[in-house]
């Protein structure tokens, strides 16, 4: 069996195979975690359809690192679906600082999603929340069932939900569990007529991807930038976050990366290109948003100053060459919360390949342990 084009025992020798394999199983867990959701359908609608229907209610989506941009990701997606008051706010904010987040006298569901569910953080913000909130409810989306996270989500007010046990990635750097997490609140908060015939074609295309552009992406890395900046507006901002968080923890932070929306990153960070930058632009098929995100792509190109601009996007534009974009054919009439699935596997892909083109190991990248797989060192306080 061949992962990203390497055999089994050549990514064992890379200490790579866990990091490869669960960037390609994508497409699959996708599936299975539709089919799981739809399964526990009426389970699920009679805890959250009560909750939902509140007119006040306040929806707080959590994690800690990559967990915590699930949230970002989706925010902007459920606040226009749902018409509530929707936010993304990390379990490292809430613990931090939880009087200053948490509203005593609004009912609140606070969404936590975690990969291992053992994270300090995880279990202190589910706490603190039912502490401080007077009507709370909870939703655990989680990849490990006997993590500390789902086995405290339970009883009154609470809901555990598991994917299936092949989205809890033993590698370093969430990939599967990130994206099945991602589907799982798409499905759940984000509701759609056509959701399975939109996951469908994201899974198409992105078999497609891992079928065709391995070798692209492969020496789009092996040209060594020593700058990547990730943009999107709107929900892949926080895509282009967690594409960010990717590439430093894949090259030990070897390799710097930052994220921003086209806009924002006229206003300052644009200084940071150089001829050692790669800026790679999510495009989205929202008419109005669309203009915005080429608007950047030509000034870049305009001012011929970043080392390489790629975009990725659902349709050819004639302005852009064929070796500056990645098409995802057959989904430019969907809606951005079907493209964030192929694009993050495609940030995935070039990170893991930007870790071997340092000589880094994927699945254990942190040469000096000092950076967990679960975080370490986290003392909680009590209120």
């Amino acid at each position: 069996m061949k992962y990203l084009t390497f055999s089994e025992e050549k990514l064992a020798q890379l200490d790579g195979y866990w990091t490869a394999k669960e960037i390609t199983q994508q497409p699959e867990c996708w599936r299975g975690t539709l089919k799981l959701l739809q399964s526990q359908q009426q389970q699920i609608e009679a805890f959250l359809k009560p909750i939902l229907s509140k007119s006040d209610i306040r929806i707080i989506f959590t994690g800690a690192g990559t967990s915590a941009f699930v949230g970002q990701c989706v925010t902007p997606i459920a606040m226009h679906e749902l018409g509530k008051r929707v936010e993304a706010i990390p379990t490292t904010d809430l613990v931090s600082n939880p009087s200053e987040y948490f509203q005593a006298n609004v009912p609140t569901l606070l969404v936590s999603f975690a990969r291992s569910g053992n994270s300090p953080e995880s279990v202190a913000a589910l706490e603190y929340a039912d502490q401080l909130v007077d009507e709370c409810y909870q939703v655990a989306i989680t990849c490990n069932s006997e993590g500390e996270l789902a086995k405290r989500c339970e009883g009154n007010n609470k809901l555990a939900l598991f994917l299936p046990e092949q989205t809890n990635d033993r590698s370093f750097a969430m990939t599967s569990s990130f994206s099945s997490m991602l589907l799982s609140a798409l499905y759940l908060f984000c509701p759609s007529q056509n959701f399975e015939e939109g996951l469908n074609q994201a899974v198409v295309a992105t078999t497609k991807l891992l079928n065709n552009q391995v070798l692209p992406l492969s020496k789009l890395a092996d040209r060594k930038f020593s700058r990547v900046v990730y943009l999107g507006s709107g929900t892949f901002k926080g895509l282009a976050q967690e594409s960010a968080l990717k590439l430093l923890e894949l090259t030990d932070g070897q390799t710097m990366a930052c994220f921003d929306s086209p806009l924002g990153f006229r206003h300052g960070p644009k200084a940071m290109i150089d001829a050692n930058t790669l800026v790679i632009v999510y495009i989205s098929n929202n008419p109005l948003t669309r203009q915005y995100d080429l608007d950047l792509v030509k000034e870049l190109q305009a001012d011929n100053e970043a080392g390489h601009v790629l975009t990725l996007r659902a349709d050819t534009i004639p302005m852009i060459p064929q070796e500056n974009e990645i098409v995802f054919d057959n989904m430019a009439r969907l809606s951005d919360r079907f493209l964030l699935l192929p694009f993050i596997a495609c940030a995935q892909v070039f990170g893991f390949f930007n870790a071997l083109s340092i000589g880094n190991k994927p699945d254990n990248p942190s040469a000096s342990g000092t950076v967990n797989r679960v975080v370490k060192g986290v003392n909680i306080h009590a209120l």
